[in-house]
């Protein structure tokens, strides 16, 4: 039987010490022990062996002087349990048996800038080797018998590629998958961020998925599967970009509103220059603020698979669509025959839209002109002034206000080639000239001179040179297009 002993303040349990227990106190214990120190004696030559226990000393404090009676006090059955005090605080080195859940993503915050790294996987095997798993055996149920695996750890591990995720797998001595840890969150329905983020990204910078592909090959990387790209493309990217670009754009065309009369520069980009065209994207840009306001795609199939007319179709509905919300007062294209019908004799005519012809355009196209004359006998000359020229050309359309001033400029040409510089009817607007100069002046009446005036005077040439009077350029809609070319042609 135990004995409880319940001790009231400034009481102690001590082993006895003669020099530790007052005198009064040994007395008051003393004579309680004595007949059992007695019968200890009388037996010392049987218990020799027996492990010696000292007998135990109760000292009271000083603020109690009553003796102790330790025959009257409660004595407590094996049945009975004595608690201690709980301490709450958890070793380290235990371990739980809970995984950490999966980083799932809720919201476009959870990952819209985020950073992501390259990860290659002899390094994540070096960490995953000196981590510990919550687990210390395997948990995995047989399906037919219902029982747990219960193989105890140490675990193998495994690091394997799923798109552009490295995954990890801790494994048991029977090959069951103790726990997978994957390098990425995952979305509602378990498609990998990092497949997704790249899927669209590759469409929003104008690149395509075979050289990013073939970009991750060559350094050995995961990459999106192609069937997932093109899903993540329909079901996601291609809504998105038309929901944005038409918000986007209805804020422009507000913006323009109270501007009053607009200019716009078009120009139209086939798909595969050079190839199969079998798409085309007519774009329209505002003159002044050099925005993008319009883009019209046209299919070859809307133009009974006719090509020649695509860009011709891709104009109408542009022009009709701008008119519709914009005070449209001149539009600005490349010199395309066709357009050209549009304003001339066509639908446009009486539309009371100007159209300007691009100046680079009409300078690219004297320039062929003057070159192909030089290629001919006896005008090699016109080769060393091609540049000349065109240059002249340009002068002409920027400092000309009508007509008849661009024709005494223009036609004045004839005569500053060939070294005269004023003429009954005018003179040249150019400074002194150098005397040390290196191109060869032009023989009059020589046959060079000829072809020369022949390209001046061209009926044709002149009957359009009032659509390059406004001197208008669509140098800054043409780099857009050579941006996407570049970036979309496969």
């Amino acid at each position: 039987m135990l004995v409880f002993i319940s001790f009231e303040q400034d009481m102690c349990i001590d082993w006895e010490d003669d020099s530790g227990c007052p005198d009064k106190d040994t007395e008051s214990v003393s004579s309680l022990e004595e007949d059992e120190t007695k019968e200890v004696d009388s037996n010392s030559a049987n218990s020799e062996d027996e492990v010696y226990v000292p007998r135990i000393c109760v000292r009271t404090g000083g603020s109690i002087t009553t003796q102790i009676n330790l025959n009257a006090l409660p004595a407590i059955s094996m049945e009975d349990s004595v608690y201690d005090s709980i301490d709450d605080t958890q070793d380290p080195t235990t371990t739980t048996d809970t995984f950490p859940e999966k980083a799932n993503v809720r919201v476009e915050d959870d990952i819209i800038g985020h950073p992501a790294s390259i990860v290659y996987h002899d390094s994540v095997h070096q960490l995953a080797k000196y981590l510990v798993v919550p687990v210390n055996m395997c948990t995995t149920k047989d399906p037919t018998t219902n029982f747990e695996c219960r193989a105890p750890g140490p675990f193998e591990i495994s690091v394997k590629s799923r798109g552009t995720a490295a995954i990890v797998e801790w494994m048991c001595l029977h090959g069951h998958t103790v726990w997978t840890w994957c390098s990425q969150p995952t979305l509602k329905y378990g498609m990998l961020v990092g497949d997704f983020m790249l899927a669209s990204n590759i469409l929003l910078s104008g690149n395509n998925y075979a050289k990013i592909s073939l970009l991750f090959r060559f350094m050995n990387m995961g990459m999106v599967e192609r069937s997932s790209f093109f899903r993540i493309y329909d079901y996601y990217c291609v809504d998105s970009i038309k929901d944005f670009w038409n918000e986007k754009r209805a804020k422009l065309i507000t913006q323009l509103h109270p501007k009053g009369p607009v200019v716009i520069l078009g120009d139209a980009r086939m798909d595969s220059p050079g190839f199969c065209v079998h798409y085309c994207t007519y774009t329209a840009m505002d003159n002044d603020s050099k925005n993008i306001i319009c883009m019209i795609n046209i299919d070859k199939r809307e133009t009974q698979r006719n090509s020649v007319i695509m860009e011709k179709e891709g104009f109408v509905r542009t022009i009709n669509t701008l008119r519709e919300e914009l005070h449209v007062t001149e539009m600005c294209t490349d010199a395309h025959t066709q357009i050209l019908a549009l304003f001339s004799k066509g639908d446009l005519k009486d539309s009371g839209i100007h159209h300007s012809l691009d100046i680079w355009h009409g300078s690219r196209d004297l320039g062929k002109k003057v070159l192909t004359a030089g290629q001919q006998k006896g005008c090699s000359i016109l080769q060393m002034w091609n540049k000349d020229i065109c240059n002249h050309f340009w002068y002409c359309c920027k400092t000309a206000d009508h007509y008849e001033d661009f024709f005494d400029m223009w036609t004045g040409l004839l005569h500053h080639v060939t070294g005269e510089h004023s003429w009954a009817l005018g003179a040249c607007h150019h400074g002194p000239l150098l005397e040390s100069r290196e191109k060869e002046w032009i023989q009059q009446s020589s046959v060079a001179h000829q072809s020369l005036t022949d390209i001046i005077f061209n009926a044709r040439w002149l009957k359009n040179v009032h659509k390059y009077l406004r001197f208008r350029s669509t140098a800054d809609l043409e780099s857009f297009n050579n941006h996407i070319l570049i970036e979309a042609t496969d």
